[in-house]
């Protein structure tokens, strides 16, 4: 697609990081979230999406606020809520067959929240030792604090701990 301006390329979302290059990514909602957010960022945001190529946005946030912005834009999504109070197994195995389908077939996937914060991190650190990308969950926590520059907290390490679990259970 040819560029008008840099403009019509859209702004990196905050917080974006690669997990898989060119596979799967991470970042905070587009737009941001609470008294941070603004609608025209968010477009901004969602355009950079599309432009950068992504097949699938997958949103985890507990509403589904915004989804719409995604299909007016042109971009896949995928919602799978994952509140405070949603079964954290249920969300990994059908979170991780989506992910394992998706990257297998070469799209390119990416996955917010409200913020970057120990759920996204911890889900896909999750990911890779679910999926066998790294050996174990001391080095899957190590090689996703590195890329989203953060340490995970109880709550992500115990949902790593959690994908483990997962995994054993087919």
């Amino acid at each position: 697609m040819a560029m008008k301006g840099k403009w019509a390329q859209g702004i990196q979302p905050r917080n974006f990081a690669w997990v898989v290059k060119d596979r799967l990514a991470v970042c905070e909602r587009p737009g941001g979230y609470g008294p941070n957010h603004r609608r025209v960022r968010r477009q901004e945001e969602i355009i950079w999406i599309r432009e950068h190529g992504f097949d699938l946005v997958i949103s985890l946030i507990p509403a589904s606020h915004n989804l719409h912005n995604y299909d007016e834009l042109g971009v896949a999504c995928l919602h799978l809520p994952f509140g405070p109070q949603d079964d954290l197994k249920v969300l990994q195995r059908q979170l991780y067959g989506e992910l394992r389908t998706l990257l297998a077939g070469g799209k390119a996937v990416i996955v917010h929240q409200e913020e970057l914060g120990d759920r996204v991190s911890g889900l896909v650190a999750g990911y890779l030792v679910w999926a066998g990308l790294v050996p174990s969950p001391p080095q899957a926590i190590t090689v996703v604090e590195q890329i989203v520059g953060r340490q995970l907290g109880p709550l992500g390490r115990s949902i790593v701990a959690t994908a483990v679990q997962v995994r054993g259970e087919g």
